[in-house]
């Protein structure tokens, strides 16, 4: 069954342009593993340092390989140094569960 994920971040004051790079290194990564479908990635209307992913994959599982995975780890690295906090998660089903 298929997954959204919603991640989201909030970076410190960190130029736009530098975020943008990490988000779309992140998503070229998350494009190459096996299960990917897709993402989005929207600001929040009232605070532009606040990001949410919401990317979509064909199960729990291949979510799980890609969040445990080297090179999702690596890039998790280079995100703790500018974020805020930390790295908020939620997974849900599509549809209602059964």
């Amino acid at each position: 069954m298929a997954v959204k994920v919603l991640i989201k971040r909030t970076f410190k004051n960190v130029a736009t342009k530098d975020i943008s790079a990490m988000l779309i290194q992140a998503r070229s990564n998350a494009m190459k593993q096996e299960g990917y479908i897709t993402s989005e990635t929207l600001t929040h209307a009232k605070d532009p340092h606040t990001v949410l992913v919401i990317a979509m994959w064909r199960n729990i599982s291949d979510w799980h390989n890609y969040r445990d995975s080297a090179v999702r780890q690596e890039n998790e690295r280079k995100y703790a140094e500018i974020l805020q906090g930390e790295t908020e998660y939620e997974e849900y089903h599509m549809g209602l569960a059964q």
